[in-house]
């Protein structure tokens, strides 16, 4: 067996309308399908596949949003190539009252910030094909100005 290419992410959230809102509307991920039966209630978006990334509505109870506790982490979505596609995300991002976290990758350059249900996103810009040659690359982490 081989795995040739990450499939689709889903991430749990309190609400799923107000979800829809904050990946549909400020990151404009467009919705390509929602299902509403047998106690489940998600929103599928599309990046041009079948669906690459979905939200599903849960209580949230016993959860925990610790940085120690055991679940995802964020979610990376690539936006372009250049540090002005960062900066009107950042811009953008701002406007909708949120602080994202800029960070230098080396590989890449991203927005790291939370979703209304505090799960991680991260937006990036491909900067850098040095992990070709070197792997070890994507390991860097350095604060970026923007």
């Amino acid at each position: 067996m081989k795995i040739k290419a990450l499939g689709h992410v889903v991430v749990r959230v309190r609400d799923r309308a107000r979800a829809e809102r904050f990946y549909n509307g400020l990151l404009g991920l467009p919705i390509c399908a929602r299902l509403d039966e047998g106690g489940f209630k998600m929103a599928f978006f599309t990046l041009g596949n079948h669906h690459d990334f979905a939200v599903m509505e849960v209580t949230g109870e016993g959860s925990s949003s610790a940085e120690s506790a055991v679940g995802l982490h964020h979610v990376a979505f690539n936006i372009g190539t250049s540090l002005d596609e960062l900066r009107e995300a950042k811009a953008k991002l701002e406007a909708a009252g949120l602080e994202p976290v800029p960070i230098d990758h080396e590989v890449t350059k991203s927005l790291y910030f939370q979703d209304p249900d505090g799960n991680g996103v991260e937006l990036y810009v491909d900067a850098s094909d040095s992990w070709r040659r070197e792997p070890q690359r994507v390991a860097q982490l350095q604060p970026l100005e923007l």
